[in-house]
């Protein structure tokens, strides 16, 4: 083995160790290609719909996960799993054309994107490790991924307290924490990462992918208007500013 790449393996075993003692050390040590770092094809990924496409080892937890939850009376449904890179620069660009129409600058429009949603390229759902959920037994509200559903008197309100209870028994932990002094997006209660694959596939991608050049080579609209000082902005909150059980260890 190569001094490098025994380094490689060792730094996320002993992240293993530090952080998740149960997790497999096996996935910490593959490699991934450009592809499926940025949501343009993965082998790893099973299923046969927008809401059961995941990576082999999430769907697995999550499978175990909701049978759990199901002796509690909790339906976990998923809204939304793997997102490729061509769905998701749809829904970017569908929602730049209407932004720039209605009178936004380039500039602003990508600004108001990026509060809930990410540049294709860059989104978590590319990696099929990441999963949006609500509780099908609970009254549906017109507009499910709502913050307000999952507090109070909102309907999803007990399964929220059941994911903080339970989801990390499964290895999914909550991305977008409601923590005040996070950038970034959003709070987003109903998002669920599993950690055993998107935390090499985060530090692989902060390795690999240039975003400017990335988004450049894509031919992404509105990509012109990214500045070096913009990407790494990006990078910095909307990436990286997450929480901290999912960062890899540097």
């Amino acid at each position: 083995m190569k001094r490098n790449e025994f380094i490689k393996i060792s730094g996320l075993m002993g992240l293993g160790l530090a952080i998740f003692p149960h997790f497999s050390f096996t996935s910490f040590s593959e490699e991934f290609t450009r592809n499926q770092l940025i949501g343009q094809g993965n082998p790893d990924i099973i299923g046969d719909s927008y809401t059961s496409k995941m990576h082999k080892a999430a769907k697995e937890a999550f499978n175990r996960m909701k049978v759990e939850a199901a002796k509690e009376n909790i339906k976990i449904e998923v809204v939304s799993a793997y997102r490729s890179f061509q769905r998701q620069k749809e829904l970017f660009e569908r929602k730049y054309k209407r932004f720039t129409n209605e009178g936004l600058s380039p500039e602003k429009a990508i600004e108001k994107i990026i509060e809930y949603s990410t540049i294709p390229g860059t989104s978590r759902h590319h990696w099929g490790t990441d999963i949006d959920l609500i509780d099908a037994n609970a009254p549906r509200p017109a507009n499910v991924l709502m913050p307000e559903n999952f507090h109070g008197n909102g309907p999803y309100c007990n399964f929220k307290v059941w994911l903080d209870a339970n989801a990390e028994r499964f290895d999914f932990y909550e991305v977008y924490t409601d923590n005040g002094n996070r950038k970034g997006f959003k709070y987003e209660p109903w998002h669920f990462s599993y950690a055993p694959v998107s935390i090499p596939m985060l530090k692989e991608y902060n390795e690999k992918i240039d975003v400017k050049k990335m988004l450049s080579d894509e031919k992404l609209l509105g990509s012109e208007f990214f500045s070096d000082e913009f990407i790494t902005r990006y990078q910095n909150e909307n990436i990286l500013d997450i929480n901290p059980k999912l960062l890899p260890k540097v």
